[in-house]
C-alpha cells in the first residue's frame, strides 16, 4: 500500500451549507479523472447536473458517471440505501446514460441504511418537537448511530453468511423497537428483499482500499466529490443543525482509505451568495424582499427535499472558517450571474458578538445566532453577465467583487462558474 504518487487526489468540497454546485465542478473535472468517488453521506445529499439540455439528480451515484471512462465508486464511509441507489440507477438509466453499471462499484466496507432507519429518523424529528433539526428524514443519522454503535451492518455483511446477516438484522430491529415501541418491521419480508438485493450487488462490490491503492499505483487520477458541505460537518459545523458524517477533508481519508499525502488541489466551492436548507444559525440571512428576491432568481429549492433555501450575503468569516479546517488550494465561485440585477452586493467581512468583534467561528449555535454581522458594500454590475466566458469579459464591478473574496480569504479562485 506505500510508495504512492503525491497529488493523485483532487478534491471538491462543499464551502458553505451545501447546495454550492459542488455537481457542476466534478462534471467539469471529471474528463481529466479516471474514478470518480463518494466518500460520506448518503442519499441526504443531491447534486443536480445538466448535460445536453437533460437534468440529472445525483444522491447516491457520483456525478462523474456522466462520464463513460470514469469509474464512479461508493467509498466505505458513505452510507448506502439500496432500494434508493437501484432506484436512481434506473433513473439515469432511462434519461439515456446506458451501461451505468459497467463503470460503477461499491466498497463492501459501506454501512446500510434500511426502511426503519428512515422511519426513526422521522420519529426522532417528532419527539424533538421544536428543538427539531429539520433532517431528510432518509435515515441517514440513524444508521450513522448503528455504525458507531457497532451493530451496523455492511455490503460485506449483507455478502457474506446469509444466517449471520438474519440474526444481527433482527437485533438490531429488537434494539430500536424497545426506543421506539411503535416501530413496526416486517422482518422476513425485509430478508427477503434483501437477499434479492444481495445477488444484484454482488457484481458491484469491491474492497475499497485495495482498490482505490491499485489505481493510485497505477498512475490513475482519482476526484472526490465531497457531499454536503463543511457547515454541515458533524464536528465543525454548526451543531447540532449538521448532518451525521465528516464533510471536511478529514472525511475523505476515513471515508475512503486514502493517506492525506496522495491529495492535491482542494477546491472549495462557494456560491456567490449564502444559502442554507433546514435549520439552525444563519448570521447573514435575508428575510426580506432582497432573500426572496435571491431564492428566485437562483432558483433555490433543495435537490433532495424541494425545500425553499434560505437566502443571505457571502460570509467571509464563515469561509474563513471552513478554509482553515479543510485547506483550500483554489476556489470556485459559482452563480455569480444570479446577482446580476443588485444596485448594491453587501459582504459579511466581521463578526461581533456581545458588540465585540471576534476572530473565530463560534462552537455554540446559540452564540452563532447572536453574532452581529459587519458588511462591506459594493456597487453591483446591472447587466447580464450569462453569455461571458472569461474573467477579462466580466464588467468591472463583477471582477472588484470576486477580487475582494479572494483577497479576503487568501485563496485564489481557479474556477468561475454560472448558473
Amino acid at each position: 500500500m506505500s510508495n504512492l504518487s503525491k497529488g493523485l487526489v483532487t478534491v471538491v468540497l462543499g464551502a458553505q451549507w451545501g447546495d454550492e454546485g459542488k455537481g457542476k465542478v466534478v462534471d467539469m473535472l471529471a474528463p481529466k479523472a479516471d474514478l470518480v468517488c463518494r466518500c460520506q453521506g448518503g442519499n441526504n445529499a443531491g447534486h443536480t447536473v445538466v448535460v445536453d439540455g437533460v437534468e440529472y439528480d445525483f444522491h447516491l451515484v457520483p456525478s462523474g458517471i456522466i462520464h463513460p471512462h470514469c469509474t464512479s465508486l461508493i467509498g466505505n464511509g458513505v452510507v448506502v440505501h439500496l432500494p434508493g441507489l437501484y432506484e436512481e440507477l434506473k433513473q439515469i438509466e432511462e434519461k439515456g446514460l446506458q451501461g451505468c453499471q459497467d463503470r460503477f462499484v461499491i466498497s463492501d466496507r459501506a454501512h446500510l441504511v434500511f426502511d426503519f432507519h428512515q422511519e426513526v429518523d422521522s420519529l426522532q424529528e417528532t419527539e424533538k418537537g421544536k428543538q427539531s433539526i429539520g433532517t431528510t428524514k432518509k435515515g441517514i443519522g440513524p444508521c450513522y448511530s448503528s455504525k458507531a454503535a457497532r451493530n451496523g451492518l455492511r455490503v460485506a455483511d449483507l455478502l457474506g453468511d446469509f444466517y449471520i446477516f438474519r440474526e444481527k438484522f433482527t437485533n438490531m430491529v429488537q434494539m430500536y423497537q424497545k426506543i421506539f415501541p411503535n416501530l413496526k418491521v416486517d422482518c422476513e419480508n425485509e430478508l427477503v428483499k434483501y437477499r434479492f438485493y444481495a445477488d444484484k450487488i454482488r457484481p458491484l462490490a469491491v474492497e475499497s482500499v485495495s482498490y482505490i491503492h491499485n489505481a493510485l499505483r497505477s498512475g490513475k487520477k482519482v476526484l472526490v466529490e465531497g457531499a454536503n458541505a463543511a457547515m454541515l460537518d458533524v464536528d465543525f459545523g454548526t451543531y447540532p443543525y449538521v448532518t451525521s458524517s465528516n464533510c471536511s477533508i478529514g472525511g475523505v481519508c476515513t471515508g475512503l482509505g486514502i493517506p492525506p499525502s496522495t491529495i492535491g488541489d482542494i477546491i472549495g466551492v462557494i456560491k456567490a451568495y449564502t444559502t442554507r436548507v433546514g435549520d439552525g444559525p444563519f448570521p447573514t440571512e435575508l428575510t426580506d424582499h432582497i432573500g426572496q428576491l435571491l431564492q428566485e432568481r437562483g432558483a433555490e429549492i433543495g435537490v433532495t427535499t424541494k425545500r425553499k433555501r434560505r437566502c443571505g450575503w457571502l460570509d467571509i468569516p464563515m469561509l474563513k472558517f471552513t478554509s482553515a479546517v479543510n485547506g483550500y488550494t483554489a476556489l470556485c465561485i459559482t452563480k455569480l450571474d444570479i446577482l446580476d440585477t443588485f444596485e448594491e452586493i453587501r459582504l459579511c467581512v466581521q463578526y461581533l458578538l456581545n458588540d465585540t468583534p471576534i476572530d473565530y467561528f463560534p462552537s455554540r449555535a446559540e452564540d452563532l445566532a447572536n453574532v452581529k454581522v459587519q458588511y462591506v458594500t459594493m456597487p453591483g454590475w446591472m447587466t447580464s453577465i450569462e453569455n461571458v466566458r472569461k474573467m477579462s469579459d466580466l464588467p468591472q464591478q463583477a471582477r472588484a467583487y470576486l477580487v475582494k473574496i479572494e483577497e479576503e480569504l487568501g485563496i485564489p479562485s481557479k474556477y468561475y462558474l454560472l448558473s
